[in-house]
């Protein structure tokens, strides 16, 4: 049997992934749905990297290789075809896209952006959804990503759900999918639920848009689930790009900014200051993929956390914009560390400090965590020192204005939405 190795790529943009429909040009599959696929030897016939292979696909057929960023990489597995005499071996990969427009080649009839759900749905090449599994978001990924802001983190959590609920409906026929509980009942997608809105306990927004799903299922089945789920994050895309919007309007030209935040990025992509400081945002070092996103579009200045707070000043910052984690019940915002810092320095500097987020970043309590990291991070000498090493700190609400989709929230609007929050975190006590 004739062996070829061949990409799978899936582009994912606002919690949907890209479907091309196959044409009569391609020499396999013509008329099925497929992601973005192509061998990986060159039209020469001369092996490729695998990544490389894919992100040239990319470009080729939808015209975004510019516009995407690699999430993971999957483990590769064959398909066997009979009828062609063929063993494909598979490479799945998953990549973020900020851009839809896509341009499709001669191999392309029709596209769609699609729910991953969609997958088991339609006439697909062999084993799409295997290729989907292995790159899709798990529990692990929500608990465990320490890159991303807590808005990208949520959208992963409601993906787990949808997707696990959506097997649940449909039954695990193609391939060796690995469920993330044992059984596909209510009982095994509550747990599955309950689990996810731990999975981060510093970062509110997780449980509160877990809690707005299984809120609004309306029958105790996985089909239910699935669809909860899908409007929750259809939902939060929307919550977060108008808080975005809202925020842009409020901006100055020159604008300051630390760590890494998805909602702050789409507020500078918006306004379009002419000028941007950021902090490094260390232990991570955020900061330093914020500014190389930004340098084609604004003067940017990449400058230390140590620095930050006086750079705020002798730079003329007019405005401060950084995400939040958590909006307490008193206004304080619970962010990434060194964002109290900046905040009162912007406050003593003259520019305004404004935290864009949802409102499902509200907390329905006062509770808050630091989230200490490795602290070899910080030091792993012999002597006896005791390391601090948290990931958020607090601000105080005199020092930050809140922007969220509802526009400001000021004292009594942060209230409100907490107790929403809290009604709707009841289906935790009742399953």
């Amino acid at each position: 049997m004739d062996e070829r190795p061949v990409v799978t790529c899936f582009l994912r943009s606002e919690g949907e992934v890209l479907l091309l429909r196959r044409s009569d040009a391609v020499g396999s599959y013509a008329g099925r749905w497929g992601g973005v696929a192509g061998h990986v030897a060159d039209d020469a016939g001369r092996d490729r990297d695998p990544e490389t292979a894919a992100r040239a696909e990319v470009e080729e057929e939808t015209g975004l290789g510019d516009a995407v960023t690699l999430v993971r990489r999957g483990a590769s597995f064959p398909v066997e075809d009979a009828d062609r005499g063929t063993r494909w071996v598979v490479h799945p990969f998953l990549f973020d896209c900020a851009s839809r427009d896509v341009r499709v080649n001669e191999e392309t009839t029709a596209t769609a952006w699609v729910h991953p759900p969609e997958i088991l749905r339609r006439e697909t090449v062999p084993r799409l959804w295997t290729s989907y599994d292995r790159v899709r978001p798990r529990v692990e990924t929500v608990r465990e990503d320490r890159t991303h802001g807590s808005a990208w983190i949520s959208l992963r959590a409601l993906e787990v759900l949808r997707d696990e609920a959506a097997l649940a409906a449909t039954g695990r026929a193609d391939g060796p999918e690995t469920a993330e509980r044992a059984g596909d009942d209510w009982d095994a997608l509550v747990t599955l639920a309950r689990e996810l809105r731990e999975a981060r306990p510093s970062m509110v927004v997780v449980a509160n848009r877990i809690d707005r799903a299984m809120h609004a299922v309306t029958d105790r089945t996985p089909s239910a689930v699935e669809r909860a789920a899908t409007e929750a994050l259809t939902d939060a895309v929307s919550a977060d790009g108008v808080a975005a919007a809202v925020a842009a309007d409020h901006v100055g030209d020159r604008v300051a900014t630390l760590s890494r935040s998805g909602t702050v990025r789409t507020v500078l992509d918006a306004a379009g200051p002419s000028a941007v400081l950021v902090a490094e945002s260390r232990p991570g070092r955020e900061g330093v993929g914020v500014a190389e996103a930004l340098a084609d579009d604004a003067a940017v200045t990449l400058t230390t956390d140590a620095a930050f707070g006086h750079e705020l000043a002798a730079w003329d910052a007019e405005t401060l914009v950084v995400g939040a984690d958590r909006v307490l019940l008193d206004g304080r915002v619970v962010n990434k560390v060194g964002t109290r810092a900046a905040a009162l320095s912007a406050a003593e500097a003259g520019a305004d400090c404004y935290a864009v987020c949802g409102t499902d970043k509200v907390a329905p309590t006062a509770d808050w965590a630091r989230e200490e990291r490795d602290p070899a991070e910080v030091y792993d000498g012999d002597a006896a020192v005791d390391v601090s090493n948290p990931t958020f700190d607090v601000t105080p609400a005199h020092a930050v204005t809140v922007v969220t989709e509802r526009g400001v929230l000021d004292a009594a609007a942060v209230e409100a939405v907490a107790d929403a929050h809290r009604d709707r975190s009841e289906w935790v006590e009742n399953g």
